[in-house]
Order: C-alpha cells, then sequence, then structure tokens
C-alpha cells in the first residue's frame, strides 16, 4: 500500500494532534464563553458514553479522513497509450473582399466564426490556423491545445487593414511546413474565392507535395461593396465603387486535388460534412505517447469507518424519522429543491436520450439509435453504444472510428471493444487488422466466440495465402509452357530453315550441273568450229609445195568457214 498525497499526513496530523491537546486540556475555557444551561444543551447525553470517551472518537474520526485525503491505494499500474490523431490546417482569408457585407456582419467575422466551430466539432484531431492575404502569417502551429487556439481566434481583430489580394500560392507553402510530418495534408480554405481565374500553379504544387485542399466558399453571387473601418467604401483609381462577388473558379482548385467545395451555410453542417470526409479519407497518425496509472483505491475504508465512528459519537441526537415528522414541510421543501436541480435535470436528459435509444437498437431501427447515441457521445460508453449502432447501418469505417475513441479502465468494456473492431475489419476485408485486435481481445479475456472468429480469419488468410501461392505456380508453369512452345517453334523453324537450305543447295547443284553441261556442249560445238575451220596438215603442205613450184608471189591466207567467210582477218603464215 502506498499514499499519493503522503503531505497531507505530516500536514494535518500536527494540528490534529495540538487540537484535541487544547479541548482535552483547556475545557474551563469553554465555561468562561457560554452558561452551564447552553453547555448542557450542546454536549451530547449518553449514560454509556463519558465525555472522554466521545472526544477519543472525535480524534480517531479525524485521524481516519486525514488518512483518507492522504489516499491510500493498492496495485499500481502503468499504462502507455499511443495518441492517434488526423492533422490538418484552417486558412482563413483576411484580404479586404472579406470585409463585403453580403454577409452579416461581414464575410469575415463569420469565416472566424467557421473556425471556431470546426474547432469544437474536431475533439478529436490536430489543428493548426492561417490567415492569409497577400501574404500568409502563422496563428498557431499544429496543436491540440483548442482552449488557447480558441482564445487566439476570439481576439482576432476582424477590423483589421490587411492587404487587399489573396495569395493562395504562399498558404500552400506554409502549410507544406506546418505538416511536413504528416503523410495525408489536408487544408481547409475559408475563402470568398480570391481573385484568380487559374489555378494550373497551385494544382501543380498541391498534387506534388500531396495536399487535398478543401474550399468552403464564403460568399454570395450578388456584387457587394466593401466597407472599410472608417465607413467609407473601397473604391477604384476613378472614383468608382469596388464590388466584389463569390469566385467559383476555386472550385478547380479543390476538385483537381482529390477534395472538396462546399457553399457556406448558416448551420455547422457544412464544416461537419468537412471535418467527417477528412477523417474518413486520411489515416490517423501517431502524435505522441501518453503514460498514465491506474491504482486500486482503498480511501473509502477509512472513511466509512470515520463516518460510522462519527455516528456512533453523535447516536445521543434525535432521529432523523422523527425531525422529518416534526418538519413535514421542511422537508418537502427540501425535496423540491434537489429535483429542481439543474445537473439532476440534466442527468434525467440524457438518461431518457440514453433509454430511447436504446429501444430503437432493440427495434433494428439502427439509423434512429446512431441520432440518439451521437447526442450523448461524451463518455467511453457512449461511444461504443454509437459504434454499435453505426455497425448495424454498415457504416463499418464511422463505427471503427467511435470504437478507437472507446479509452476506459474497465477491461470488459475494452474487450467488447476490441471484439466488434475485429468484426468491423472482417466486414472491410482488413484480415491482417482484424487478426492483430482478436489477438488483443484474447489477452484480456479468453472468450470462446472471439477465438472461433480469429480461427476464421486464420483460415481466411491461410487460404489467401495458398491461392496466391497457387496463382503465382500457375503462372510459372505457364511461363514453363510458353517457353517450351518457343523452343519447339524455334527447332521446326531451324528445322525449315535447313530444308530450305538443303533444297536451295540441291538447286544449286543441279543448276551448276547444267551449266556445267551447257558449257562442255558449247566447247565441244566450238572445238568442232575450230576443227572445221583448221587445214590438215597434209593439204598444207599440198598447198604450199604448190606454190613453191609455182614460183608466184605468196599471198595472204584467209581462214574460211566451212559455208561463209569470215569477218576476221587471219594470220599470216
Amino acid at each position: 500500500m502506498q499514499f499519493l498525497y503522503p503531505n497531507v499526513l505530516f500536514f494535518m496530523l500536527i494540528p490534529i494532534i495540538i487540537l484535541m491537546f487544547l479541548i482535552t486540556t483547556n475545557k474551563d475555557k469553554f465555561q468562561r464563553f457560554f452558561d452551564k444551561e447552553a453547555l448542557a444543551k450542546l454536549s451530547v447525553k449518553n449514560r454509556y458514553m463519558t465525555k472522554t470517551t466521545r472526544n477519543i472518537l472525535f480524534f480517531l474520526v479525524l485521524i481516519l479522513m486525514t488518512i483518507s485525503l492522504a489516499r491510500p491505494v493498492i496495485n499500481e499500474k502503468e499504462h502507455k497509450i499511443d495518441q492517434e490523431t488526423v492533422s490538418f490546417v484552417i486558412a482563413l482569408d483576411v484580404s479586404k473582399s472579406m470585409l463585403a457585407t453580403d454577409i452579416y456582419p461581414n464575410r469575415l467575422s463569420l469565416g472566424k466564426k467557421k473556425i471556431l466551430d470546426i474547432i469544437d466539432y474536431a475533439k478529436q484531431n490536430s489543428i493548426a490556423v492561417i490567415l492569409f492575404a497577400k501574404s500568409s502569417f502563422i496563428l498557431s502551429p499544429i496543436t491540440q491545445d483548442f482552449n488557447s487556439l480558441k482564445i487566439l481566434v476570439n481576439r482576432l481583430d476582424t477590423g483589421l487593414n490587411f492587404d487587399n489580394g489573396s495569395n493562395i500560392f504562399s498558404t500552400l507553402e506554409v502549410s507544406k511546413k506546418l505538416l511536413r510530418n504528416v503523410k495525408d495534408k489536408n487544408l481547409i480554405l475559408i475563402t470568398d474565392g480570391a481573385n484568380k481565374s487559374d489555378y494550373e500553379k497551385e494544382i501543380e504544387y498541391a498534387k506534388k507535395n500531396n495536399i487535398r485542399i478543401y474550399t468552403l466558399g464564403l460568399a454570395t453571387n450578388k456584387p457587394t461593396p466593401i466597407k472599410l473601418q472608417d465607413g467609407n467604401f473601397l473604391t477604384k483609381d476613378d472614383g468608382s465603387i469596388v464590388t466584389v462577388k463569390l469566385n467559383e473558379d476555386i472550385k478547380q482548385l479543390s476538385l483537381n486535388t482529390d477534395a472538396a467545395y462546399i457553399k457556406y451555410s448558416n448551420s455547422s453542417d457544412d464544416i461537419k460534412q468537412v471535418i467527417d470526409d477528412i477523417n474518413i479519407t486520411s489515416k490517423k497518425q501517431k502524435q505522441e505517447s501518453k503514460n498514465f496509472k491506474t491504482y486500486t483505491e482503498l480511501f473509502y475504508y477509512p472513511l466509512a469507518l470515520a463516518l460510522f465512528i462519527l455516528l456512533i459519537a453523535f447516536s445521543s441526537r434525535p432521529k432523523l424519522s422523527e425531525i422529518l415528522k416534526k418538519n413535514k414541510s421542511l422537508a418537502l421543501l427540501a425535496l423540491v429543491l434537489i429535483l429542481s436541480n439543474s445537473s439532476l435535470k440534466a442527468f434525467e436528459f440524457d438518461f431518457k436520450t440514453i433509454n430511447k435509444a436504446n429501444e430503437y437498437y432493440e427495434k433494428q431501427e439502427y439509423e434512429k439509435a446512431s441520432k440518439e447515441f451521437r447526442k450523448v457521445a461524451k463518455t467511453p460508453e457512449s461511444h461504443y453504444n454509437l459504434g454499435n449502432a453505426l455497425y448495424k447501418q454498415g457504416e463499418y469505417k464511422k463505427a471503427l472510428m467511435h470504437y478507437k475513441n472507446v479509452v476506459s479502465s474497465n477491461q470488459e468494456l475494452e474487450y467488447k471493444k476490441l471484439h466488434n473492431m475485429g468484426n468491423s475489419y472482417v466486414k472491410l476485408n482488413d484480415l491482417q487488422n482484424a487478426k492483430r485486435v482478436y489477438e488483443k481481445a484474447l489477452k484480456i479475456k479468453d472468450d470462446k466466440q472471439t477465438k472461433e472468429n480469429l480461427e476464421a480469419v486464420l483460415k481466411a488468410l491461410e487460404n489467401k495465402n495458398k491461392e496466391k501461392q497457387n496463382q503465382q505456380n500457375k503462372n510459372d508453369q505457364n511461363q514453363s509452357k510458353n517457353g517450351e512452345k518457343k523452343n519447339k517453334e524455334n527447332k521446326e523453324q531451324d528445322k525449315s530453315q535447313e530444308n530450305k537450305d538443303k533444297n536451295s543447295k540441291e538447286e544449286k547443284e543441279k543448276q551448276d550441273n547444267k551449266n556445267s553441261e551447257e558449257n562442255s556442249s558449247q566447247k565441244q560445238q566450238k572445238n568442232q568450229e575450230i576443227k572445221q575451220n583448221q587445214l590438215s596438215d597434209a593439204e598444207e603442205k599440198k598447198w604450199l609445195k604448190k606454190l613453191e613450184q609455182a614460183k608466184e608471189v605468196p599471198v595472204m591466207l584467209k581462214k574460211f568457214d566451212s559455208k561463209e567467210q569470215s569477218d576476221e582477218t587471219s594470220t599470216p603464215w
């Protein structure tokens, strides 16, 4: 056992001892201020209890109450909670066009109110606030200290004379720096649309840095003059009054960054839609870890004992029933005052709302039940009930969001939350997260239904892995078959090519043989012609002999063909 406030023991016991010493040793001093009759009425008359006994009982009562104040505890346990939130930046346009009075009292005042509504609604988020005109200013970095943030926004002077113009690109640069450690970057622009018609540069920058831009259009389509702080209207150089209206070209900035655009409403429905979409489409990110301790409190034991001893010490007083009989009107008035207490009314209202929600839930009217549970969604139990109602409607993502808001030292509630979270993940086909939360639930409570659900999830994961492996094997087999088929085709092509080459070679050989035969035939023919054209040796000798005998001048001989004269001149003999 230990005391959480041990200093109380040292600071209270010493004055108690001194007080009791003075009471027991200075009895005569009371008689100086009260007569005997008054003291007799004030004293407790009991024949079984003396004054010394009564004083000892009072002394014990004070000691026991002091021990209760020191807060004795046992079974100290330390718990660690990793806080996860969705962070976003709010950027308020404070240029001169926001002083237009088409919205009462002006656009800037309504924008300030919208920021306060966002802070009140986004209790589970982390928020930063930027003011922008021609330049951008950081009013607050990312924080969950909403009380301080509301003070800053409330103190924002809507009559300040900011520069004219709305530089949204500088706002994107500042938002990037504020959300540098955040994976899903979200920016909420509260503006009248600025004064540009083309936002390609801003869209390109937002896409490059993964910034989604939600826009709340804070103006009407009616051209309106700008009323300055001195009461005059803003004019142009030629003296004409400047009028501004909603620039709906700002839509492209949101629609091209996978976000949303919405026009303002007099209620808070517009900002609720934006915040709900951010929470659904963005993943929570760890911000910080908090450690807290739990104990088994023991203070009520000494306190109960002290009250019991005090009751014994005052046992000679009239009974409560006798007082009520004598003062019926007083008792009735006290009862009326108690029943008229405002906090009791609030409790009664919450109790009726919860009963009504439970009735809707039992009748399976889950949409109505969720609306009623949402009215009292302040405690872990109410968030758990709201999550159940949303689960029954098939809103599994929203149900998970409310289950995650259930943080309690009640182990039974913690088990139920984890079990239902597992069911929600199964419905969303997120089997890995379902397995994780089921295992956490079983660490708290060994439940048969949770075990069966976990076994089903494990089996589904195993089947999924088998299917994936079978598909991989099938793909490998198909690739192998395609490879074999391709090799076979290549072999057939090679064989076909070989046959073609062989046929080509045979044709070439045939052609060569044919050419050889033709050449041989031509050669034989030519030789034959040459043979015919040549004179036989005997004839030649005969001719020479005749020439010698004739003793004539020699002439040039010409070769003749067997039929006609040759065109070429023969070589002389």
